[in-house]
């Protein structure tokens, strides 16, 4: 039976020796289990020669990583997609790798942004369909998605399947439309949702929360993009003293 060294030697003339075998090699050839686990525990540096401390902290964190969907949800100027671009700011500050998706017609504050109506803004990529979501956000950890109502009803499919593997999704969008009725792909993706949170804008008329967006304009189809001239946040007393009109 050959030594620790002397195995460590041998791959070392092969070429064949990682960081990880030299590592395994001279815990479980040269040591005894109750030294290795102590120092492992203790995180005391006795193996340097043999692995890189980044190197561990990555595979560490490759192994740990857990897929996740998170909806933000609400009505028209309720903050959804400032909520958003702070989740995926701090991500980029822990860094993560993030990837950020738009629908490409949404075009109202610039083509290839996203960006809130408080004027903050992060780059993003537009998209036609939820598919090429798919293509485009491979090697990443983090991926958002703005304006999720106005993508087809295949999203549920792709978020799924990113979250499967490991990638970490942040959904924005409107959860009904100017009628109040469940708007796009919405009700499939908060049911699949790990966590969903509901943000309220403010009644223009009275200042309570308001969860509707009330159209202004004339106009019956589902989608209109549209600013505070065409929409306003209304409470349901309120929404339903203008339906009702």
């Amino acid at each position: 039976m050959i030594s620790g060294e002397e195995s460590i030697k041998r791959d070392e003339e092969n070429g064949e020796l990682s960081y990880h075998r030299k590592f395994l090699v001279f815990c479980f050839v040269t040591i005894d289990e109750e030294t290795f686990l102590f120092a492992y525990l203790c995180g005391a540096s006795i193996f340097p020669k043999f692995m890189d401390q980044t190197e561990i902290e990555s595979n560490c964190a490759d192994s740990c990583r857990r897929g996740s969907i998170e909806v933000i949800c609400g009505s028209m100027f309720s903050g959804k997609t400032e909520e958003l671009l702070r989740r995926l700011r701090r991500a980029g500050i822990a860094k993560q790798r993030v990837e950020i998706f738009k629908p490409s017609i949404d075009t109202r504050y610039d083509d290839v942004e996203v960006v809130s109506h408080d004027r903050n803004s992060i780059a993003s990529t537009p998209v036609d369909n939820s598919a090429n979501i798919l293509l485009l956000a491979s090697d990443v950890d983090v991926v958002g998605i703005d304006e999720a109502q106005f993508f087809d009803e295949q999203l549920p499919d792709v978020v799924s399947a990113l979250a499967d593997s490991g990638v970490r999704v942040v959904i924005a969008g409107l959860d009904m439309d100017f009628m109040r009725r469940p708007f796009g792909p919405m009700p499939h993706l908060l049911s699949i949702a790990d966590s969903v949170s509901k943000v309220h804008a403010i009644c223009v008329d009275c200042g309570h929360p308001a969860s509707y967006s009330y159209r202004l304009v004339e106009g019956s189809e589902q989608v209109m993009l549209g600013e505070l001239g065409e929409y306003r946040p209304l409470c349901r007393k309120c929404y339903q003293r203008h339906t009702s009109k």
